[in-house]
């Protein structure tokens, strides 16, 4: 199974570390934070990625990958201008398979079993499973209400009144059948919080999986700082 890390973004809050190195290179206890992401991922058999970066770091993640305890089965694709996440998939759309792939942000920190994540997304049989988690500050994400059978009814991006503390964790199962959604026919700017989730959300095929585990935004000085004192390594069942 693949997984795409997106990790192409300016991180123009963390200015000016971000200019010289991108956030998922910032370091969380001495490691990266996307090395964090790698480890869970292989811990669940999940061991082919594509990591979409940007034209003015190339250079960083070659170092990064060489630098990693083995050979990765990494391929870099490079964003030569913003896409948002919705186009960053599509670019990556030929090199996918049939089967279901994740994407998940690389600026932030996950601890889920992603087992849990597989299974739930195979029983519900819908285009999209989100990894949901509840945070006190809602209004700073996207807010995701779901019904009794776990169907997205809503996808609110950053209300200013939420009705719900759960939130998207930029974390996503996907089924190649969202292309079927996907308004142009070659990359653009477009994203999935407001240019997928809402569509599927309409016709019932969003889905969204509560989980416990940790989870740390690392996108402002404050929440990184949050993120090196507070993060737990130390578990081999979790994403970490």
């Amino acid at each position: 199974m693949k997984a795409i890390i997106l990790a192409g973004g300016k991180g123009t809050r963390l200015y000016p570390v971000t200019l010289e190195t991108p956030k998922p290179l910032l370091t969380v206890q001495k490691r990266p934070i996307i090395s964090h992401l790698i480890d869970g991922f292989l811990k669940h058999q999940i061991d082919e990625f594509i990591v979409l970066i940007s034209k003015d770091h190339i250079a960083d993640f070659e170092k990064w990958k060489k630098d990693f305890a083995f050979d990765l089965n990494v391929a870099f694709i490079v964003e030569n201008e913003p896409l948002g996440t919705f186009g960053c998939i599509y670019q990556v759309k030929s090199s996918l398979g049939d089967e279901p792939f994740f994407v998940s942000n690389g600026d932030e920190l996950k601890s889920f079993d992603l087992r849990k994540m597989m299974d739930f997304h195979k029983e519900h049989n819908g285009a999209a499973t989100l990894a949901l988690v509840e945070v006190p500050n809602p209004s700073s994400y996207g807010v995701v209400i779901c019904d009794n059978e776990h169907k997205v009814c809503e996808f609110l991006e950053k209300p200013e009144n939420p009705p719900s503390n759960y939130i998207s964790s930029g974390l996503y199962l996907l089924e190649k059948e969202i292309f079927n959604y996907y308004s142009y026919d070659k990359p653009v700017f477009s994203m999935v919080e407001k240019d997928l989730f809402p569509k599927l959300a309409l016709e019932n095929k969003l889905y969204g999986c509560k989980f416990q585990g940790q989870w740390f935004d690392c996108g402002t000085f404050e929440r990184w700082e949050k993120a090196i004192k507070e993060w737990r390594i130390n578990n081999d069942d979790l994403l970490c």
